[in-house]
């Protein structure tokens, strides 16, 4: 499907990898100008107002432009799917995952040039208790991991000093979490270090780890490990990257559900897309088929 649209707002967090860059709005003015495109920049410094920018952009009924890294384009989704409007993403982050998996072009002139040809799909996100995720929620270590890295960066921490100490302070700390899941119409308790939950289906084994080849299967990725103790858990990459993961006896399952109700004695943090949150337990995951619409290359990759 191609569509043509009144406007574009280009949404940019300038706490975001190159899109910090002052020179970075006349550039994408530019880019797009080379299309015959013009666009309206939003300049966003406090990552919390993302959203709102967002919702002003589409009030105007324009075409959504996330600049940033994953944390930008999960924000500026969540506008998008609520308000039925179409979402482009220039990868402009630190790792930028989502924008890999969807197989856009990582340089800033390729994905300008994805989003003037506006080329539309309808992908799939996650959600958990109505907060949508693009990526992946977790509970357990990945949210307290970011907790500990957010109060080093505070400290005056570097932001890999911060993520290296954060790691080994989660570690030193190590607990499991105990759960009840109810997923495929069966319930199960477990004590796992994490549950991860994915939006469609996440390689958890070989060359392709951690990613996804497709976002429009109407699928999620849930992983725990049970009764997976502190050393046991340094193994999981290694086996990961073996592919030795699902061998006998290794500390770790997989299922592939469309839903996900998670039930714990206590309130717990839960990290969705890498923003940690405190929702209300249960924690109810699902699958919304369809609910983005989002430019695509006209080829993946």
């Amino acid at each position: 499907m191609w569509v043509a649209t009144p406007g574009i707002s280009v949404i940019i967090n300038e706490r975001s990898g190159t899109a910090a860059r002052p020179e970075v709005g006349p550039e994408i003015q530019a880019l797009f100008e080379k299309h015959n495109t013009r666009v309206r920049l939003e300049r966003v410094r406090d990552p919390g107002d993302l959203g709102a920018r967002a919702r002003q952009a589409a009030s105007r009924h324009d075409l959504l432009v996330a600049a940033g890294g994953d944390g930008t384009v999960s924000a500026v989704a969540s506008v998008a799917v609520s308000t039925g409007t179409t979402l482009g993403v220039l990868p402009m982050g630190t790792l930028n995952h989502f924008a890999k998996d969807v197989g856009l072009p990582l340089d800033l002139e390729g994905a300008v040039k994805v989003v003037a040809a506006g080329r539309v799909r309808q992908l799939d996100v996650g959600d958990v208790n109505g907060r949508i995720f693009v990526n992946n929620s977790s509970v357990g270590l990945y949210p307290r991991m970011v907790w500990a890295r957010d109060t080093e960066q505070r400290r005056g921490r570097g932001k890999w000093i911060a993520f290296s100490l954060a790691m080994l302070k989660t570690w030193r700390d190590y607990r499991m979490i105990t759960a009840r899941l109810q997923v495929n119409g069966s319930t199960t308790v477990v004590r796992t270090p994490f549950i991860f939950v994915g939006n469609n289906h996440y390689t958890a084994e070989g060359f392709h780890l951690g990613g996804r080849s497709r976002l429009d299967e109407g699928q999620l990725s849930i992983f725990v490990a049970p009764e997976c103790g502190r050393f046991e858990i340094l193994s999981l990459p290694v086996l990961a990257v073996s592919g030795r993961l699902h061998s006998e006896g290794a500390p770790f399952v997989e299922f592939q559900s469309d839903a996900l109700i998670v039930d714990m004695p206590r309130r717990t943090s839960v990290a969705v897309d890498g923003e940690v949150v405190m929702p209300v337990a249960p924690l109810a995951f699902r699958v919304r088929p369809h609910a983005l619409q989002m430019i695509v290359p006209e080829t993946p990759g």
